[in-house]
Order: structure tokens, then sequence, then C-alpha cells
């Protein structure tokens, strides 16, 4: 019984290597990744619908082991948009990220949302927001002055939203992915 437990030991040793060496790396539903929008300025504007978006994506550890390679980008694209209107309402963009580009370009079905934008409020849909001037536009109400100026303004829209180059967005993976992890990282 001993004898066979010593020639079956160094073989599991041997074997415990290799059953690992094509694993996936997961990342569960519900996990939040951050990204760096590559675009200079992107808004409704400068983009139309269905046009691809660029994300940097930051380094994801868990337990301890880093998950994505640095240079991982995730791809989506400009899914929709409303203008703000001319006397009310405000605009939003929609973005949805499909896939993860892993170096050196292994290419990963992903399903993420935007749940956080700087500075612009995101709602459960994973619309950024834009924000509007509601405060400027009251102050320049109050001075009669500025009036003419104000009627003369009135029939322009609101701002859109738009994101700015190297803008960290937040987003929140939908599905599980299997990260295809390289045997030299581990």
């Amino acid at each position: 019984m001993c004898s066979k437990l010593r020639s079956v030991l160094p073989l599991a040793l041997l074997l415990t290597p290799l059953l690992s060496y094509g694993a996936d790396e997961l990342i569960p539903a519900g996990s939040l990744l951050q990204c760096r929008v590559s675009e200079p300025k992107l808004s409704s504007k400068t983009e139309d619908i269905g046009d691809p978006v660029l994300c940097q994506a930051s380094p994801v550890e868990m337990f301890g082991r880093s998950v994505l390679p640095y240079g991982t980008y995730l791809e989506g694209r400009f899914e929709d948009y409303k203008d703000p209107g001319h006397f009310v309402g405000k605009g939003w963009m929609e973005l949805k990220f499909d896939r993860m580009v892993i170096p050196p370009g292994q290419i990963v079905p992903l399903s993420a949302k935007v749940v956080y934008a700087p500075g612009m409020p995101v709602d459960r849909q994973g619309r950024i927001h834009g924000k509007g001037h509601p405060v400027r536009d009251s102050i320049l109400w109050t001075i009669p002055v500025l009036w003419p100026i104000d009627l003369i303004n009135l029939p322009r829209r609101g701002p859109r939203p738009m994101l700015k180059a190297e803008s960290r967005l937040t987003l929140k993976v939908m599905d599980d992915v299997g990260v295809p992890m390289d045997p030299g990282t581990r």
C-alpha cells in the first residue's frame, strides 16, 4: 500500500500544473470593472449610433492575483442618445460594452453596462445623463439687464452629456466572464 502511494504521489504533483494550464480566471456577474475612455470628446455631437467605443481596462485583482493583463481594452458601441430639449429636458447617452480584447489579441465576449461616470448621474439602464445649468440659468434670469440676452439664448439647446478623454467609467459585469490566463502569469 505504501509503495503504491509513493508511485502515485510524484505523478499527481507533476500533473497538477498541467491541469491548470488552460484554465480561465472567472470574473463573476455583478463585479465592477473600471476603465478609461480613449476618445477625446465622447458625446452625441461627435458620435453616431453604432460607432465603436474603446475603454482601457484598469487592473483587476481577485484573491490577490491579477485577472486582467496590462493592455486589456473593453470594446463597445455608442448605443443610443437623446439630445437635450430646446426649453426643457436634459440629454442622455448610452454605451454598451460587449467584448474584451486581451493582449496579444484574444477576444472575450462580455456584457457590461455603465454604472458610474464622473460628475454625471447614471440611471438603472446605464444611461449617462447631462446636468444642465439650473443654477446659472436661475441667477441670470434674476438680473433684468440680462433678460434680452436670456431671451435670445432661450431657444438654444442645453448642454449634451460629454465624456472627456481619460474619463474613468465604472462598469457592471452582467454575465460571468472567463478570462483565459497565460501560463507564464501563474
